[in-house]
């Protein structure tokens, strides 16, 4: 997992109503997002999000996630089958972080 810190917004079904919560990203993986959001979810929930990528002008939409951890307002989504250019976004914003981490170090 990558740490990093930007905005999204996530939206689902709770109880039969809607849910649309705003949160922070905490880290990312190649399966996965670490969230802190401002709405509880549930473990198992359906989750699309909108993900402020910095860099990119729109948000990256990914249409379906499900939640598979819980600790608080803090949890985890798995991501089902994201489109290969949100995939390709997601990599390019990992891999170009971590390479002005590398060079700051050295």
């Amino acid at each position: 997992r990558f740490p990093t810190q930007f905005s999204l917004m996530y939206s689902g079904m709770h109880d039969g109503q809607m849910l649309i919560g705003n949160g922070i990203v905490t880290n990312l993986s190649d399966s996965g997002i670490g969230i802190r959001g401002n709405h509880l979810v549930e473990l198992g929930m359906a989750l699309s999000l909108f993900i402020d990528l910095p860099g990119v002008e729109e948000p990256v939409c990914i249409a379906q996630s499900h939640v598979s951890w819980i600790s608080g307002r803090r949890f985890g989504v798995e991501m089902i089958a994201p489109k290969l250019e949100t995939q390709n976004q997601l990599r390019f914003y990992v891999w170009n972080h971590l390479f002005r981490l590398s060079r700051k170090r050295s």
